[in-house]
């Protein structure tokens, strides 16, 4: 059984930053975000990744910070979700008649999901009878985590819980409700449950690969179409319904972009995940390396294992940067076609989402992937369309009065 997120609650420091040894835990630094256990570390990459001081040419100054774009995009209607998610500021702590721990109308499961900062637990609503998956962290502790000059642990958890307020896509795991009670010292996010993750184990065959991608580029295609990188695509973070479909999770390190500049400087989620152009410590574009990560992902879909794997993390960014893919003999051709253009070394040769959207693999039986259509419009500009915010629709909808 999978919860809503693995715990990447802090941007990772750059590869000069890290020291280990071969004999360091390797599921701790090559597969999964690293975690700090001393609340007094910095993990601060000498980088503020809301502020990119210049471009290339050294010509651009600061761009716009993540709230300061959320917060106008809502202003211009710009917002996805019919339903807005629930804001609570008071947290009532009791048990129920059976001596379950209750926060207000959830009442304690389980604990499906561990990490530094916090758990995630799974609660049942008394009111709708349904299962949920909070995040439960402790503001203090997250407050002294410096990420970046001015921000914290909690200031990443804060834009998480910002961007996911607009979405609304049937592949991305929905935010139901906050719970941040000025009085106590947990913050909780309340999430859709989803049954489990995806597990590659052994490979999963084309049929349920082709399958899980389709739904991976759709809810992807989705979040670039209106400016927001992922950063931290991953098996551990896809999650699948009871009825297999797949929603993407954990939004602790995903950036929005005020425009189509995506260009990052930050490190980025998962190192054996990582697009090469991130590994040399230089800026890069945001959906190219989204898109990278969904090549490694397919490749774990397909045949069970990562494309490239060392016995440190260093190593493993060399192997990113240098080595070939290597594809077993005798694999379907498209198949073979599309890995070697998702896991194209060069970023500006890298086959785009919508390229793999219309690739001959992924269309199948199926067709090619229907572009989602969101009711704010934010993501027509790519198409050229006049853009219109919901608060202007609706006044011209009502004559102008």
């Amino acid at each position: 059984m999978g919860c809503c997120s693995c715990f990447g609650f802090l941007r990772k420091p750059r590869t000069p930053l890290l020291h280990f040894t071969a004999s360091d835990s390797f599921d701790d630094l090559l597969v999964s975000q690293h975690d700090g256990d001393d609340p007094n570390i910095s993990f601060y990459a000498g980088q503020d990744t809301d502020f990119l001081d210049q471009s290339d040419n050294g010509s651009q100054g600061p761009v716009k910070r993540s709230q300061e774009i959320i917060r106008s995009r809502a202003q211009s209607g710009f917002v996805c979700r019919q339903v807005p998610v629930k804001e609570t500021k008071k947290a009532i702590c009791l048990e129920d008649e059976n001596g379950n721990k209750m926060v207000n109308e959830y009442i304690h499961q389980r604990k499906i999901g561990s990490g530094s900062y916090g758990k995630v637990v799974l609660y049942k609503n008394m009111e709708d009878g349904k299962l949920y998956a909070v995040k439960v962290l402790h503001k203090s502790y997250m407050k002294k985590i410096h990420v970046a000059p001015s921000e914290t642990a909690m200031s990443d958890v804060l834009r998480e819980v910002s961007i996911m307020k607009m979405l609304d896509h049937p592949n991305i795991v929905n935010l139901i409700e906050v719970i941040d009670d000025p009085e106590i010292d947990k913050f909780y996010m309340v999430l859709e449950y989803v049954e489990q993750k995806l597990v590659c184990n052994n490979g999963l065959g084309e049929t349920s690969s082709r399958k899980y991608l389709r739904d991976i580029i759709s809810g992807l295609m989705y979040l670039h179409s209106h400016n927001i990188i992922h950063g931290d695509i991953k098996p551990d973070n896809i999650l699948i319904t009871i009825n297999g479909n797949v929603k993407i999770g954990d939004f602790s390190v995903s950036q929005i972009f005020e425009d189509d500049d995506d260009t990052l400087r930050r490190s980025p989620g998962t190192p054996v995940f990582t697009a090469p152009e991130c590994c040399q410590g230089l800026t890069y574009h945001g959906r190219a390396a989204d898109t990278w990560a969904v090549g490694v992902t397919l490749y774990c879909m397909i045949l069970g294992q990562y494309p490239f794997i060392g016995e440190t993390l260093h190593e493993t960014y060399d192997k990113i940067v240098k080595d070939p893919v290597e594809i077993p003999d005798g694999m379907n051709p498209q198949l073979v076609d599309l890995l070697e253009r998702l896991l194209c070394k060069e970023p500006g040769d890298r086959m785009t989402l919508q390229g793999a959207a219309e690739h001959p693999w992924v269309v199948g039986d199926d067709g090619p992937i229907p572009e989602y259509w969101c009711r704010c419009g934010f993501g027509r500009r790519k198409q050229g369309q006049p853009v219109q915010s919901q608060a202007s629709q609706q006044h011209n909808a009502g004559g102008g009065q």
